[in-house]
């Protein structure tokens, strides 16, 4: 027992610090970009975006290839392999001398970006059915201090120099290597081992196969319009703030950490509650339900302090991403695990990549000169239109829900 529990310390830890190296490296990549580009800040931007969908990109099409590796090799080889690139590719983002190294270090390590897909199909390995959702949620809460705690460090270190962020970021994934390296157990055994099939290892053929088995087509489609719409928030967030209520950088950053704060609260202290309480299927539509009346209040809301307050409360709508992730993980075989975990991630990759142009580009239209309506909250109604295609999906399909695998 007490190994099964540094496990688990591990797989929060993995995940918290895949979110911290994120966060570390923001303040200082629009600097790093411009010292090797040699050009200006809005340049810069531009890379910016190449980096991220790239990543983004490479997450939707390997996901599902690492998640079935993950089921016929099992989690632990997956796992440490996904840090050690991680690991090394933090180190080519300190020492690129060029531009293009860096891309090819973002398309490398979104390939291989396994940590939070693996360490979900590890965590649905080691729980029963009823705390598959609430174990989710603690993996939320992981990853929601990681982003808190990142962007912090990341300014600390950045006083040291501009790739400063980048080494400690590559010296806390190589750390939690040797940690796992010594103390991982393999959840993968004979009884769930599956074969691994090249057919299956495209996100297409696994999208598929995971949405063959009973209501779980349903419950991916209402995933991706979910993460669609919730990428509003990252999409667009700044500049609606300064938008609509004239915000400055500080502010952006505090109304973020608060919602962070909260997200990590109700992540880690009420989705196991919730769902043990109502079960997954209610605590699904009632964290879709505070998503929408979030989303539709931020559309026209006037005061800058009541928005920050406001997103206190909008976090309470994240119990529904473990909600729905229980539900499949409940849902699918136990030698599927991994794929499963692929598909989320491919999923979530696509949210990544659509709803930024989707967003930013309803926000750019509304707060245009000219513009027939002046709304910096559009892209919130946007989100609110496809999270009632959610509801609707999910509500009326509750006949047909996914039913426990044997």
């Amino acid at each position: 027992m007490p190994r099964q529990r540094l496990a688990i310390v591990f797989i929060l830890a993995t995940v918290a610090i895949d979110a911290i190296g994120i966060g570390i490296i923001f303040p200082v990549m629009p600097d790093l970009i411009v010292e090797l580009t040699g050009g200006p800040l809005s340049g810069a931007a531009l890379w910016g975006g190449v980096l991220a969908t790239s990543f983004a990109v490479m997450q939707f099409l390997f996901g599902p290839l690492v998640g079935n590796l993950s089921d016929r090799f099992g989690r632990r080889p997956v796992m440490l392999t996904a840090l050690l690139v991680m690991a090394a590719d933090y180190l080519i983002m300190a020492l690129a001398g060029s531009i293009w190294l860096l891309l090819a270090g973002r398309i490398v390590a979104g390939i291989t970006a396994a940590t939070h897909t693996t360490a979900s199909a590890y965590m649905a390995d080691i729980s029963a059915r009823r705390d598959r959702a609430r174990n989710f949620g603690l993996i939320g809460a992981a990853f929601g201090l990681g982003f808190i705690a990142g962007p912090f460090l990341g300014s600390l270190l950045s006083t040291l120099g501009v790739r400063a962020p980048f080494w400690g970021a590559a010296a806390l994934a190589a750390g939690n290597l040797c940690f796992g390296w010594l103390i991982l157990p393999e959840t993968v055994t004979a009884r769930i081992r599956r074969a691994f099939d090249w057919r299956r290892a495209n996100p297409f053929a696994a999208f598929r196969a995971i949405g063959s088995l009973p209501g779980l087509g349903r419950m991916l489609t209402v995933y991706l319009i979910y993460n669609v719409a919730l990428h509003v928030y990252e999409s667009v967030w700044a500049f609606y703030g300064k938008a609509q209520f004239g915000w400055t950088p500080f502010t952006i950053g505090m109304s973020l950490a608060v919602y962070g704060l909260a997200f990590t609260i109700v992540q880690a202290f009420l989705v196991g509650p919730a769902t043990r309480r109502f079960g997954e299927e209610r605590s699904t539509l009632f964290g879709l339900g505070i998503e929408l009346a979030a989303c539709s209040v931020f559309v026209t809301l006037a005061s800058g302090p009541a928005a920050i307050a406001f997103t206190a409360f909008a976090a309470l709508g994240s119990v529904a991403g473990p909600a729905m992730q229980g539900i499949m993980s409940n849902a699918t075989p136990d030698d599927q695990q991994g794929e499963l975990q692929g598909v989320v991630a491919s999923i979530t990759a696509v949210g990544m990549i659509v709803s930024p142009a989707m967003m930013t580009g309803t926000f750019a239209w509304f707060t245009r000169p000219g513009a027939p309506v002046h709304l910096p909250g559009a892209p919130f109604a946007l989100a609110a239109a496809l999270l009632v295609v959610c509801i609707l999906v999910f509500g009326l399909g509750r006949a047909g829900a996914p039913r426990p695998a044997p």
